[in-house]
């Protein structure tokens, strides 16, 4: 699992049917306090995260262990919206 920020979104009206009616949002991965980095790539939305929540993805054919992911084309999914980071008993990320 990584941890990503959100970025923004893809509108994708020609895809696989298997991913009609799923959203794709363009995230980076984070550090421990929500900062960005690295190349931004596409994840599929499973819980209807938003721009600028901070998520954990899975990536490869564990982003395919979902029950929407199942047998799709999908190579990282968003499986969790975190609400805060804990690091040795100090908060460094919390949702606003």
């Amino acid at each position: 699992m990584l941890i990503a920020k959100v970025i923004g979104t893809t509108i994708s009206t020609i895809k696989d049917p298997t991913l009609t009616g799923r959203k794709l949002l363009i995230l980076r991965q984070a550090d421990i306090d929500g900062v960005p980095f690295g190349k931004p790539y596409v994840a599929v939305d499973t819980l209807d995260a938003g721009v600028g929540d901070l998520v954990l993805t899975a990536h490869g054919s564990s982003g395919r262990q979902t029950e929407i992911t199942k047998n799709r084309p999908v190579d990282a999914v968003i499986m969790a919206v975190i609400d805060h980071l804990e690091i040795s008993n100090r908060v460094t990320y919390r949702k606003e």
